[in-house]
């Protein structure tokens, strides 16, 4: 069997009483009255595209572990969701988006890292400090936000410029402020019961009224990074790459590949040995995170399982 064939096919599926269909660069969201319908696809994006061939499971994956954090989670910060009827759909109440990603980061890792060493000291409003190592911990962590781009790149904001510019006032902001740390806060503790440290992540919040809810993907391995607690001091000692459970490994490869999103580069195709890595390093965080076994779905009419089960739960 060929590796799409384990795959979610594209599909847009048409509920009874919908209202509006959106495709996201992984999730496609389906509006029914004050309800949304999210399926996660196996899509996979990297420096804001999405590349051609989906990854096994992925969708999967990301909809458990998203669910499972946001269980684990609600005493904090409501959330959008209300049930998981398929273990690729997520159903729960519709929200105004805030047209803000809230980008926390406990390390000097990815982007942040890349900004560092291009010789800037300021990301997003917040001074960094001279003499850090790629992968050092920040004292606190920082809150670096970027704003939610409908297409194209996301790109970095301050605070100052979030609040100047209107985009949220400033009591929600202080509010998803809260929420960030203190959700981040949790990953953390979570994270370190099961060997790994969360080195930085994003959440997406909505307003239902006047409530500040969660929604989209929490602590997902395409939202966030994790290390390896094991060995990290040992590595950073010396120098060397932090073994890490995330998305980045996907980015690496593409930038070897001479792929980072930049106008006249071509996407490379991952080879099938590649992509099987990039289902393997899904699962496996998965269940370190979650301490269960990963029972991978049905794979034979996976469209006709989720149109059913979407419509049981309606």
């Amino acid at each position: 069997m060929s590796i799409e064939n384990l795959c979610i096919p594209e599909k847009q599926f048409s509920f009874p009483g919908q209202t509006k269909y959106y495709r996201g660069k992984v999730r496609d969201v389906y509006s029914i009255g004050d309800k949304l319908v999210m399926i996660a696809s196996d899509r996979i994006s990297s420096f804001d595209h999405i590349l051609p061939r989906p990854i096994p499971y992925k969708g999967q994956v990301l909809n458990q572990i998203a669910a499972w954090f946001m269980s684990q989670t609600k005493d904090i910060c409501p959330n959008w969701i209300t049930a998981v009827p398929d273990p690729n759909v997520a159903i729960g109440n519709r929200c105004e988006p805030i047209r803000v990603e809230m980008v926390i980061r406990g390390y000097l890792t990815g982007h942040a890292w890349r900004t560092y060493k291009s010789g800037l000291r300021t990301l997003c409003g917040v001074d960094l400090p001279e003499g850090m190592n790629e992968n050092d911990k920040f004292t606190t962590p920082i809150i670096t936000p970027a704003t939610k781009a409908e297409e194209g790149h996301d790109e970095d904001i301050s605070r100052e410029d979030i609040l100047l510019q209107g985009i949220v006032s400033e009591k929600d902001y202080v509010i998803m402020e809260d929420y960030t740390r203190k959700l981040f806060q949790r990953g953390t503790e979570m994270a370190a019961e099961r060997g790994l440290i969360l080195v930085d992540t994003k959440y997406e919040f909505g307003k239902i009224g006047d409530e500040i809810v969660l929604m989209d993907e929490i602590h997902t391995p395409d939202s966030s990074r994790y290390f390896y607690a094991d060995g990290y001091e040992e590595n950073q000692a010396a120098g060397r790459p932090q073994r890490q459970l995330s998305k980045e490994f996907v980015r690496e490869w593409l930038m070897e590949n001479g792929f980072q999103g930049k106008d006249g580069q071509t996407m490379p195709v991952m080879p099938d040995e590649f992509v099987m890595q990039v289902t393997d390093r899904y699962i496996e965080l998965y269940e370190i995170l979650t301490g269960r076994s990963f029972e991978r779905a049905k794979t034979e009419s996976i469209l006709e399982r989720i149109e059913k089960n979407v419509l049981a739960a309606l």
